[in-house]
């Protein structure tokens, strides 16, 4: 069964996932540098300044360690009474955030199927493993000062990446289900 599942995931990964279509939004974040980007056909449309996870540096690998992931992932739902004003959720964990946890033997054999299941099938894989979940593009809330100054300055997010509330709701026109989001470090 695992060796079946295997196949199946690199199958998935092998798939041209980062192919788009020319006139198709992506987005790129760079953590590093804190930016938000919006391209389309190669040409940047706009940039955002983002706060993401206050873990650091680097991949998300469990949950609770404050690490926004590297990866390529997709819009898969948007809550727009979220606490955070507007949640845009991503897929995450994808299959190759998968396939590396269970080479880290943090997923059992059962959980890994159920995963790969979950993702062959294209939905929203279980947000409450080891590998955490919950992970998503999402504004501040009730904007105080205090709140403004900390988005400015600091990477305080749980893991996602924030926007202003004004921002947000402008990267909500250009995004649709299933627009790509490419994650650099």
């Amino acid at each position: 069964q695992i060796i079946q599942s295997v196949f199946i995931l690199m199958a998935i990964l092998i798939m041209p996932q980062a192919a788009h279509a020319a006139d198709e939004i992506i987005l790129e974040i760079h953590k590093s540098e804190r930016q938000l980007v919006v391209k389309q056909n190669h040409k940047v449309m706009r940039r955002f300044m983002i706060a993401s996870g206050s873990g650091g540096s680097g991949n998300k690998i469990k949950r609770g360690d404050n690490i926004t992931p590297i990866g390529i992932y997709r819009i898969s739902h948007f809550k727009e009474d979220s606490r955070f004003h507007l949640f845009m959720q991503l897929n995450y964990p994808n299959a190759l955030d998968v396939y590396q946890g269970m080479q880290r033997q943090q997923l059992d054999p059962v959980e890994y199927d159920h995963l790969v299941d979950q993702i062959k099938r294209g939905r929203l894989p279980d947000q409450k493993t080891s590998l955490g979940g919950a992970i998503g593009i999402h504004g501040i809330a009730l904007e105080d000062e205090d709140k403004l100054l900390l988005h400015q300055d600091e990477n305080w997010t749980q893991g996602c990446i924030a926007m202003t509330n004004a921002e947000i709701d402008e990267l909500r026109s250009f995004v649709k289900l299933g627009t790509q989001v490419f994650i650099f470090d």
